[in-house]
């Protein structure tokens, strides 16, 4: 594959691991850009980087860059992506694709009219096990999907001092734990499962009305571990700590998910259980080379991420043999390594990362979990 020019617009956490991920594949990120133009020299220096650059609009006239990757606050997703699309290049956006329905309906049709590819950065969809559980149900060895059943935990809000601009309505959207991680949950089971979701009823819980802002600027990601005796004013927050969800698939499965951010020692686990009428499949990020396959009449199994045991599509994505584990920075790498392909040689009909249509139908269930919770009642999406 022919190596790429690369710009990341983002310096928080995730953008230096689109950074890694990008060199990984062997493509050039020419620079990075920030919320500043110091906070881009900076991090350029620290990563390594030829450009720290001023502005999206120098990033965008910068004929180095083929593909922007978007890791910056949700506010910005909308007007950056119509920018990076209007400019003719390729992006790779964080989710969520846009803070309402509006916007990210107008951003699936300017990516349709263009020839360009436009990606939302739905990792999870690659580790390894999880690209094995879509093929297992597609070839038909977990049989009908009855119900699905699943969570997504943390614990790095658990505190009142811990804090990020996350939690701020305005600048993430009204909804916050679901948008955030619940969104990849979600995203992740109807990849695998194809299953649509047709309704759901949330129920939703802020459990701390107020948080402490760090006055010197940190926050919980990158703050030290002297956060609590930093200089902080007190903020109200709106946005949930954590909740549970029902759901309605088309075709009548049903699925339930619970999603927190305050649950103290899950540091980052996906887990989601998978009933189906010849089988079950059960998965854990935090265990993310082992999956569980259940039987009613025969001794369950539990494979072992091994691209000699794994369906032969998925072997391209498992990139180490058995015994080495890959985690959750190869699944960007993996990601990226479909949306390059599709850049190099023209978009797929059906890729498997997120389109910008994907993204919209986040969006639009982040819109009716959060209508739902407000009126204690089931919302169609």
């Amino acid at each position: 594959m022919k190596a790429l020019g690369v710009a990341v617009v983002g310096t928080g956490f995730i953008g230096p691991v689109h950074v890694e991920a990008v060199r990984r594949l062997g493509h050039r990120v020419v620079g990075i850009l920030g919320s500043s133009p110091e906070k881009s020299r900076v991090a350029a220096d620290q990563l390594g980087l030829e450009k720290g650059y001023a502005s999206l609009a120098g990033v965008l006239a910068d004929d180095a860059v083929q593909v922007v990757h978007l890791a910056s606050p949700n506010v910005l997703h909308f007007p950056q992506c119509r920018q990076v699309l209007a400019a003719g290049k390729h992006v790779v956006c964080e989710k969520p694709l846009a803070m309402t329905t509006a916007e990210s309906a107008e951003l699936v049709k300017l990516a349709v009219a263009s020839p360009v590819v436009a990606a939302v950065n739905y990792n999870v969809r690659f580790y390894p096990l999880v690209l094995e559980a879509r093929e297992r149900v597609r070839a038909g060895g977990v049989g009908r999907v009855f119900h699905v059943s699943g969570s997504y935990l943390q614990d790095w809000l658990l505190y009142p001092t811990d804090f990020n601009w996350r939690v701020r309505a305005e600048d993430g959207g009204g909804l916050r734990a679901f948008a955030d991680i619940g969104t990849h949950w979600i995203d992740t089971v109807c990849f695998i499962t194809g299953l649509e979701v047709e309704a759901v009823f949330a129920d939703l819980q802020t459990v701390h009305p107020t948080r402490q802002q760090p006055t010197g600027g940190g926050e919980t990601f990158t703050a030290s571990a002297n956060r609590d005796r930093r200089a902080a004013v007190e903020v109200p927050v709106a946005t949930e700590d954590a909740g549970s969800l029902l759901l309605r698939f088309r075709g009548g499965a049903k699925g339930s998910l619970t999603v927190s951010q305050v649950t103290a020692g899950r540091k980052n686990c996906l887990r989601f259980d998978i009933a189906g009428a010849e089988a079950s499949l059960v998965w854990d990020s935090e265990e993310p080379n082992a999956l569980h396959i259940g039987y009613r009449t025969k001794p369950n199994e539990r494979l072992i991420r091994d691209p000699a045991l794994m369906t032969a599509s998925v072997t391209p994505f498992a990139n180490y043999p058995g015994g080495h584990a890959e985690g959750f920075p190869d699944t960007f790498k993996q990601l990226y390594r479909a949306v390059y392909a599709d850049v190099t040689n023209g978009r797929s009909e059906s890729p498997l990362y997120a389109t910008f249509a994907d993204g919209h139908r986040e969006v639009q269930l982040c819109e009716a979990i959060l209508r739902s919770h407000r009126e204690e009642k089931w919302v169609t999406v």
